[in-house]
């Protein structure tokens, strides 16, 4: 089972870069493919990503009408499974192992994971993950490899023993989630930094700094945006991040077009107010026609660009030249000088989405990471906490205790 985008084709070009296929822009753009209840390969089409990945991640868990084969058997949970699984192979392990294993399943892994066993996703596994990875969690990387290690056991043999379809652990490098901890951002701007910064820049650039800390743009792909559909559609509400604008003397005499960086196109929701600040700018500021390379294109052409920003001359923005006024609206702003660059209002960006419990998955499509893992490696000191209430059983316990007495004194009747 796997999504697969039906406007690109699957080998990418001979730079690295994706193919558009005969089908670009036409019709339903993602497919699903999965077996259904009979083990007859299929196929559903939808207009949008994350439609299609829920549908993606429903077949996989066996969730979906038009894959479960068991509805009985998607009940089962994980500690019910786990509970088998240890008293099926106990008596083949040393007493030092039958000590540990018990208080792990107790105290680490039944909690983690108390639902059904088929509706654990690798999302789920990473998110557990960075928890306990996460500063402040009190548990050192070498107990969450061993509590890993163990769940990963377990979720093997359910996946040996169809109990699931996939093990949600496949594909998880732990050391690449380790290493993933040297990612975290070193300095995130705060909501009032970001104001500050909107006082210190033009307003002609306050659209720019909209799509860096609204939608987590980076710099090259804001200077890349042209007026039109190619860009976004604003009836839609749809901004597509398809190009950056970089500059190269000797390659392509001066400024050129060229697909976000890693292959990180792609069609994002415009948050309503980024939507209002760039149809306010083309409102105020229009655009301004620029000639350049379109390396997107197959073969690269030369062309005119309606770019939404330059410079007060009307002069595309390199590298140097975005530097000289970056220079003075940090300094306006009070940013510091070593990490206070246009990429932290991305960071900004995925922190408060990630602090205001928004689902990882819809930050790693705002973000256009290659992997869930590498969007939760990189913040995962920003991930909302899922906290346990406290004092539940003991207080409706105590609600109907205190209504027993009532009935017990003499004279008195308690309300149904």
């Amino acid at each position: 089972m796997a999504v697969t985008d039906l406007w690109f084709l699957r080998t990418p070009g001979p730079d690295g870069e994706p193919v558009r296929s005969a089908r670009f822009a036409r019709g339903r753009r993602y497919r699903v493919d999965y077996l259904d209840a009979a083990g007859r390969p299929r196929g559903r089409s939808f207009h949008d990503e994350p439609t299609a990945d829920a549908f993606d991640l429903a077949c996989r868990t066996g969730m979906a009408a038009e894959v479960n084969t068991d509805p009985a058997g998607s009940r089962l949970t994980f500690p019910e499974y786990a509970a088998r699984w240890r008293a099926t192979r106990e008596f083949t392990w040393e007493v030092e192992t039958r000590r540990r294993i018990p208080g792990n399943l107790t105290y680490h892994l039944n909690p983690a994971f108390p639902g059904p066993i088929r509706a654990i996703t690798t999302t789920n596994v990473l998110e557990w993950l960075a928890g306990r990875l996460s500063t402040g969690s009190g548990v050192a990387a070498s107990s969450v490899k061993l509590y890993y290690d163990l769940f990963h056991t377990i979720m093997r043999s359910a996946e040996i023993d169809h109990v699931i379809p996939t093990n949600p652990c496949r594909g998880i490098k732990l050391g690449s989630v380790f290493r993933g901890l040297t990612r975290t951002p070193r300095w995130i701007p705060t909501e009032e930094q970001v104001l500050r910064l909107f006082d210190a820049v033009p307003e002609r650039y306050h659209a720019a700094l909209w799509l860096g800390a609204g939608q987590g743009c980076r710099i090259g792909e804001v200077l890349g945006l042209e007026d039109g559909s190619h860009c976004f559609d604003l009836p839609r509400g749809e901004l597509h991040v398809v190009q950056q604008l970089q500059y190269d003397t000797e390659a392509y005499a001066g400024f050129f077009l060229k697909e976000p960086k890693g292959g990180s196109a792609g069609t994002i929701s415009f948050d309503k107010e980024v939507q209002r600040a760039v149809e306010s700018h083309l409102v105020t500021f229009g655009t301004t026609e620029v000639e350049l390379v379109d390396a997107t294109a197959q073969p690269a052409r030369r062309r005119s660009a309606r770019l939404l920003f330059t410079d007060a001359k009307g002069r595309a923005f390199h590298d140097r030249r975005w530097a000289e006024h970056w220079v003075r609206w940090r300094e306006a702003a009070g940013w510091p000088v070593r990490h206070g660059t246009f990429h932290a209002l991305r960071h900004f960006c995925a922190t408060t989405l990630l602090a205001n419990g928004v689902d990882p998955q819809h930050v790693q499509k705002t973000l256009r990471h290659a992997s869930l893992q590498f969007t939760l490696s990189t913040y995962v000191h920003w991930l909302q906490r899922a906290e346990r209430p406290a004092n539940v059983v003991s207080a409706v316990l105590g609600a109907v205790s205190a209504t027993r007495r009532l009935r017990e004194e003499p004279g008195t009747s308690a309300r149904p």
